[in-house]
């Protein structure tokens, strides 16, 4: 186990030598490996095109079935209906909200990687100093001047 413990929480795990995301699966990236670490706003999640599809094909299936059993202004208003359903779907993650949640992304022996996002800007600064702190101390001590007193 590593020398000093920065920070720990039930999502994360921040060493002198490990950063530790407590998820399925564990991930632990060595301090030392990490390149560019750097901070960015994370957006908003799409809404899946599959329950997208789903719903309106629920909505479709739905109306052609009753089709021929209703008078025309209740027909209307259900393929209004159709229509509205699924643009209720993707409207929210369409539009920008405040609560965005912020990442770390650095390179980890070649390949980009999302070391930590949360929407809780007060915890994702505590991980963050904890992370500059641990690669503040895997660096390799400076070498003063070395010179011999004459």
């Amino acid at each position: 186990m590593s020398k000093r413990l920065h920070y720990k929480s039930p999502e994360v795990v921040v060493t002198d030598e490990f950063f530790i995301r407590r998820s399925r699966p564990l991930k632990s990236y060595a301090i030392r490996d990490l390149r560019n670490v750097g901070v960015l706003r994370s957006s908003a999640e799409p809404a899946s095109p599959t329950t997208v599809l789903a719903v309106a094909a629920g909505t479709v299936a739905s109306i052609s079935a009753g089709w021929i059993f209703l008078q025309p202004p209740t027909a209307y208003a259900i393929g209004l209906l159709a229509v509205m359903v699924p643009m209720a779907c993707t409207l929210p993650s369409m539009v920008r909200r405040g609560g965005r949640g912020w990442e770390l992304h650095a390179i980890y022996r070649g390949s980009d990687v999302v070391l930590y996002s949360s929407v809780d800007e007060r915890q994702f600064n505590q991980v963050k100093r904890a992370l500059r702190r641990a690669i503040e101390n895997a660096r390799p001590p400076e070498r003063g001047l070395d010179l011999a007193a004459a």
